[in-house]
């Protein structure tokens, strides 16, 4: 028994050595970003080697779902809703799985990313996009396998995948132009009701320019339909700040019977504190 106990020890420090040594990947791992228009656009994958394999349709079959790549799922990140294969996809993370042909390829966006390989039971309700693309002979064989982001311009890219001596081209559309568009409008616009307050509380908070901070929330509770308790507070607390006590007192009191209407007792006692500061209660 004691043979066996001392054996066994042997073993596991030998198992604790041979861990902590480390060795090349056999596919290395590469991550790269990149803006496509406005869009940030991830991809992550394993990239194994040729050593003088025939890759496809041999190494990796024809006709058959593949991981592209090694090892986890590839996968690719877009930050906002882009179009692939003519279908809307939203923004978010989607693994990347081919099925080679000699003349095409079927490329899928997989939304369930957590997969070692091809999954064990493919779902066809997971791939929110399908695009068939065409294979182009390279004049010299890629040892490493590829992807990465070609032909860009503001508005598309293309998905480049190459190994051995085959290019495959996936484009992709982002919505550049609806972007720049609703942000120009909103720029010709001017300032939100949001963008006022948002400056003026920060202004408040930070003890800043109080006769700025007032007129940037004096703007923006004009611009609001009915504006809330809080909001209303921190106008009161302004005009405070800027020694106007009468409107302060006349907001302060319009916050207090909102907070009331609310059942907000923290703003209820801190207006009813403020009023009796400044001489109304």
């Amino acid at each position: 028994m004691r043979k066996l106990l001392l054996l066994a020890a042997i073993f596991s420090a030998s198992f604790a050595l041979n861990a902590q040594v480390e060795i090349p990947e056999s596919s290395p791992f590469t991550k790269i970003e990149q803006k496509v228009g406005l869009t940030d656009v991830t991809l992550e994958y394993s990239r194994p080697g040729m050593k003088n394999r025939e890759i496809f349709g041999n190494l990796v079959p024809y006709d058959r779902v593949w991981r592209t790549g090694a090892n986890f799922n590839s996968k690719i990140t877009f930050s906002e809703d882009v179009l692939i294969g003519g279908k809307d996809v939203k923004a978010g993370t989607y693994a990347i799985f081919t099925k080679p042909n000699s003349s095409k390829w079927d490329v899928y966006f997989y939304a369930d990313t957590q997969n070692w390989g091809a999954p064990a039971q493919w779902d066809d309700s997971k791939v929110v996009a399908t695009v068939k693309a065409e294979t182009y002979k390279l004049p010299m064989d890629i040892e490493t396998f590829t992807m990465g982001f070609d032909d860009l311009t503001s508005s598309s890219a293309v998905l480049g995948i190459m190994w051995e001596n085959i290019y495959v081209a996936v484009p992709f559309s982002v919505y550049t132009d609806k972007t720049v568009t609703k942000s120009i409008e909103k720029a010709l616009n001017g300032p939100s009701a949001n963008d006022y307050y948002a400056a003026a509380t920060y202004y408040l908070e930070e003890g800043k320019d109080p006769k700025q901070a007032n007129e940037w929330m004096k703007k923006a509770l004009s611009m609001m339909k009915d504006p809330k308790f809080y909001q209303l507070r921190k106008q009161a607390l302004l005009y405070a700040a800027v020694g106007d006590k009468k409107n302060a007192i006349k907001t302060a009191k319009l916050s207090l019977e909102k907070s009331k209407e609310a059942g907000n007792l923290d703003y209820v006692k801190m207006n009813e504190d403020s009023l009796k500061e400044w001489g109304a209660l």
